[in-house]
């Protein structure tokens, strides 16, 4: 499942998907290994390799500013329009 504009534009910043990577990680260790609760363990553990996907896999990558307007095309007045 894809992340939606309004969410791609909040997380923009790396450090919002790097806070939230890493408190998944925290919670999900704290649940495996201090509460022992495989139940909510895995419910966070599916939940941080989504975001890890997500955030940082699929994540949209920025354009440069250069090649996000097309170069004009070449004409030669010689061969007239194509076309």
């Amino acid at each position: 499942m894809a992340l939606k504009p309004n969410d791609v534009n909040w997380f923009k910043p790396m450090w919002r998907r790097v806070a939230v990577t890493a408190f998944l990680a925290v919670w999900c260790a704290w649940e495996w290994l201090w509460n022992q609760e495989p139940f909510w363990g895995v419910l966070v553990g599916a939940a941080l390799a989504y975001s890890l996907y997500n955030f940082f896999y699929a994540f949209p990558k920025e354009e440069p500013a250069d090649e996000q307007i097309p170069p004009p095309a070449e004409t030669n007045e010689q061969d007239g329009p194509r076309p």
